[in-house]
């Protein structure tokens, strides 16, 4: 992490989460919402459109800041190396962009969100199918570490961050979780990917947009943050 200015570090984190979130944030709208016409295309939409949002927030700024785009990346980099000096800068970035992309997707589709009939919350966050805090806890550790062990074992560049074929092997990661994983909570895998929309939907004057869920925003966050650490000492017990 210690390849990248602190300037770079904001300016990327930023700009790519946010980047991540109006695209992956975007299909859920484009999805869910009526008057749009991708309205009812279903989980695969979802999931390629999720992981086509990692390969581009990630091609955009790889060579500004890494393009960690996810605090449990992070972590699990930072256990990986032993560096944790930039950790609070990464975070706070992800965290910022994460609440810019959301304030975006709500631009975009603003007429949608103005004729809304329905909660909105499953554009912005993640939810449970079935409500079991322990049996989702652990679905969203094992699911981020398989993100961050597939991030972990490719290495990276000399100047810190994945090749591109190594981005292009992330998207797919992403969207091979989304399939096979997704299904219990809808694969949060990045703190501030949930918390960040979370925020802004309390925020937003969505008309009809039903409650934000604070009962359950913990389990995405606490979640991915320990399955990027187990994958940080994984990887150092294992190679």
């Amino acid at each position: 992490m210690s390849a990248f200015t602190n300037g770079d570090i904001f300016v990327g984190e930023t700009l790519g989460t946010a980047a991540l979130i109006l695209l992956g944030g975007g299909v859920c709208a484009a999805v869910t919402l009526k008057k749009s016409k991708a309205q009812n295309a279903g989980w695969v939409a979802i999931t390629f459109g999720w992981g086509f949002a990692v390969m581009i927030a990630a091609y955009m700024v790889a060579p500004k800041s890494g393009a960690h785009l996810n605090p449990a990346v992070t972590l699990a980099l930072a256990v990986k190396s032993g560096d944790w000096s930039h950790v609070p800068l990464y975070l706070g970035s992800q965290l910022l962009g994460a609440m810019i992309g959301a304030v975006l997707v709500w631009l975009t589709y603003l007429g949608q969100f103005q004729a809304n009939e329905e909660p909105t919350l499953g554009i912005f966050s993640t939810g449970p199918e079935i409500r079991n805090p322990i049996q989702n806890l652990l679905t969203e550790i094992i699911a981020t570490m398989v993100l961050c062990m597939a991030i972990l074992t490719q290495g990276l560049t000399v100047n810190g961050s994945l090749s591109g074929i190594g981005v292009l092997i992330t998207a797919f990661t992403v969207v091979g979780i989304g399939l096979s994983l997704g299904g219990p909570t809808g694969y949060a895998i990045n703190p501030v990917r949930d918390l960040g929309p979370r925020i802004v939907h309390s925020l937003l004057p969505i008309p009809n947009k039903g409650g934000s869920d604070w009962s359950y925003a913990w389990v995405p966050v606490v979640g991915p943050v320990i399955g990027g650490l187990l994958s940080g000492l994984l990887y150092k017990g294992l190679f």
